[in-house]
């Protein structure tokens, strides 16, 4: 019975660090490759619209305007931001839901190749994943990558796709108030439109715009080099 154990045990061993491996192998991969699609694309009840746009391309302010609403020390932590997750942490002690703390490098990760919904198990895997990105492919792909491939409405992935949806033209020239206007989607992105914002989200666009500001136009220099 115990050299069954063994044997079981072995073999799930040999299973698993294979599997690791061909993941390794894929990511490196996508660091030079467009991904065809992501895990969130194929969970997709709607249509799936993306459009691929080197981040080389983009306005300064795109990148600016994401990172200045959603991830602020994305340039300075290593995917993840423990910071943020022991205040995410204190807020479940308190008997808060499970939520917030997530750095772009997360949701990058998560977008790719996890599900929605939210658990320690899908955190854990989240965490893992993102410190390979890290190390993998640095935070100028993952910058572009998450650009390409968050969602910004019912079946709309990336920048561009977006920009085309709402604006009608290219996000290469949206400008830092349509920049704005995007990123404010990002937490519920099917359920909000820059054309139409609310009360709350005219403010949040502003608040981004200020915080754009206070971060300057160099901010992010030295990931796009």
């Amino acid at each position: 019975m115990a050299k069954g154990r063994r044997g079981f045990f072995g073999w799930v061993w040999f299973a698993l660090w294979r599997a690791l491996v061909l993941l390794m192998l894929v990511l490196l991969v996508l660091r030079f490759v467009p991904p065809p699609t992501t895990a969130f694309m194929l969970q997709s009840p709607y249509p799936v619209h993306q459009q691929w746009l080197a981040i080389d391309k983009l306005p300064k302010t795109v990148p600016l305007a994401i990172v200045a609403s959603e991830d602020q020390r994305f340039p300075d932590h290593f995917g993840l931001d423990f910071t943020a997750i022991s205040k995410a942490l204190d807020q479940f002690d308190d008997g808060g839901g499970l939520r917030g703390a997530s750095t772009l490098t997360q949701q990058t990760a998560k977008n790719l190749l996890l599900w929605p919904g939210r658990s320690f198990v899908r955190k854990g895997l989240e965490a893992g994943l993102a410190l390979s990105l890290e190390v993998l492919w640095g935070k100028k792909r993952i910058l572009e990558v998450y650009l390409n491939v968050a969602e910004f409405g019912k079946g709309i992935y990336g920048v561009e796709a977006a920009s085309r949806h709402y604006y009608g033209k290219s996000a290469r020239y949206l400008t830092a108030n349509e920049a704005a206007r995007l990123a404010v989607l990002l937490p519920s992105p099917r359920s909000r439109d820059p054309n139409r914002l609310t009360p709350y989200l005219s403010q949040r666009v502003s608040w981004v715009e200020r915080q754009m500001r206070q971060l300057g136009s160099h901010y992010l220099d030295g990931v796009l080099e």
